[in-house]
């Protein structure tokens, strides 16, 4: 273009900066533009999707919810039917439960599926899995696990019903529980707990002269635990009394009964009859518990006695016959897996590796109440909890002189008329042990790995004068926490009562 004059020039150039800036300014609307409908977009997106996680997420607690009821729901069902806790005729599984809003409508339903566990056809705990669903949004469940059961006395270290004086030198880990009052020096990570307000505290329990005290008092670590009456009710150890004549019933017909004079298994009796072990505490049973769940089983038909006193009588000298001279082989059997109960009516010595579980009743339908003698060491083969042992005695559970220096023994230990313990035996004096045992009076260490239930005083350390003279020198005792929640058949209750445990979500 050319221009004629210098004016016409310049409004030419402003008319094309404005142009320009028209242009530019259009651009910078639609950048701009975009921009915020981009923003608006992802704002749009987000609170779309916090929406849609929100409902997910309330539809997921729905469900959870209704899981726990059908759970809820169905351990009243079990509540209010009783006979099926006895074999488990009865169960109705799957069952659905509809869970409703009293307020409004249906909320969702619980799919629950339940398990009896039975054995010698008898039902120790019903297992239940149920599955919640809300009708808010089906596609996401809750399952939650959990177990319909008697508390077992597995949850425990140890449940006393008399007074103790646990010692320096013990190393406690788990529940320690005693009807009566509690000395405790000993290191403890868990509850102790006395059914006493105050108790005297003689001679035995270190005490010159004697001294009333709370009912758990001592030098020991951890007493913020600590705690007794009246904050702490009693147990009930009437209540955990083993039916003997009904337990033998069951090894009699599908478990294991070594009887006085004949064995049986399953129902049928091995070889021929022999001289009685019964109602003696110079005879009985050896067993020997095998990793592949079978037993050696021996009659012991002699002893040797030694002088010794017992915790239920400090003052007196007895004679113990724990220390076998003579034994005959008597066979090798296989444990029922469908009852695995071994009932041996006469004095047992106890010792081996536990391959599956197993309970080991020691009793006399008669006048003889029998002892368990753990012989030697015991054991599990697997640590998973597909092993364990239940012991009980009729009278006392007790770790003979001729025993390990360094001693473990696993699984839940009852002795219910007597104690738990080792006796006191003397290394010099008139009552002094045989020369050829002197070496066993004092060992090094006794591990317990499970619980120990005594009706009387446990004792596995003693001292004259103040001095540490007999028994094991230290101490170590934890409780099992896999067989807390899941014991060998007929291992006696902390509680009448059923109740839920081992609770999980899936």
């Amino acid at each position: 273009m050319i221009y004629t004059t210098q004016a016409e020039k310049s409004r030419s150039s402003t008319l094309d900066a404005r142009r320009y800036s028209r242009g530019v300014t259009v651009m910078l609307v639609l950048a701009f533009m975009g921009i915020f409908l981009f923003l608006l977009a992802t704002i749009m997106s987000y609170v779309l999707t916090q929406g849609k996680y929100g409902r997910a997420l309330n539809a997921r607690e729905q469900a959870f919810n209704i899981s726990e009821a059908g759970l809820e729901y169905y351990r009243w069902f079990l509540a209010h039917n009783p006979s099926i806790m006895n074999a488990g005729v009865g169960l109705t599984s799957p069952y659905t439960y509809i869970v409703n809003d009293p307020e409004a409508s249906r909320l969702g339903e619980s799919t629950i599926t339940a398990t009896a566990n039975l054995q010698c056809g008898v039902v120790q705990w019903v297992d239940l899995t149920s599955v919640g669903k809300s009708d808010q949004s089906v596609v996401f469940t809750r399952t939650l696990n959990a177990r319909y059961m008697r508390p077992s006395v597995g949850e425990y270290s140890a449940l006393l019903n008399a007074n103790v004086w646990a010692g320096a030198d013990r190393v406690i880990s788990g529940p320690y529980f005693s009807n009566g009052g509690i000395r405790m020096d000993g290191t403890t990570n868990s509850t102790v707990q006395s059914a006493v307000a105050t108790w005297s505290c003689d001679s035995s329990f270190g005490c010159s002269p004697t001294q009333s005290k709370n009912g758990v008092w001592g030098s020991g670590s951890g007493s913020a635990l600590w705690s007794w009456a009246p904050n702490v009710a009693s147990f009930n150890f009437a209540g955990i009394a083993t039916n003997f004549a009904t337990l033998r019933g069951y090894a009699n017909s599908t478990g294991i009964l070594l009887d006085i004079d004949r064995v049986k298994v399953g129902g049928s009796q091995q070889g021929g009859t022999f001289s009685s072990v019964g109602a003696s505490d110079q005879r009985g049973y050896h067993v020997k518990l095998n990793a592949d769940n079978t037993i050696d089983v021996y009659r012991v038909t002699g002893t040797q006695g030694v002088y010794s006193v017992h915790t239920d009588n400090p003052g007196s000298w007895a004679t113990d016959y724990d220390i076998i001279t003579s034994e005959t082989y008597q066979g090798h059997y296989t444990i029922p897996s469908g009852c695995p109960i071994i009932y041996v009516q006469a004095k047992t010595w106890l010792e081996g590796i536990v391959g599956n579980k197993v309970t080991v009743v020691a009793a006399d339908t008669g006048a003889y109440t029998p002892d368990i003698i753990l012989q030697n060491n015991i054991t599990y083969s697997s640590g998973t909890g597909s092993s364990g042992l239940t012991a009980i005695a009729e009278r006392s559970v007790t770790i003979p002189l001729v025993s390990p220096d360094m001693m473990t023994v696993r699984g839940i230990f009852v002795a219910q008329s007597g104690y738990f313990g080792r006796n006191y035996y003397a290394e010099t004096g008139n009552n002094a042990v045989p020369s050829a045992y002197t070496s066993y009076v004092k060992q090094t260490q006794l591990t317990t790995i499970g619980t120990v239930v005594s009706n009387g005083r446990i004792g596995t350390q003693w001292t004259c004068s103040g001095t540490y003279c007999s028994g094991f020198a230290q101490r170590i005792d934890t409780y099992d926490r896999l067989l807390a929640f899941s014991p060998p058949a007929f291992t006696p209750s902390a509680s009448v009562d059923y109740k839920l445990v081992l609770w999980r979500e899936q």
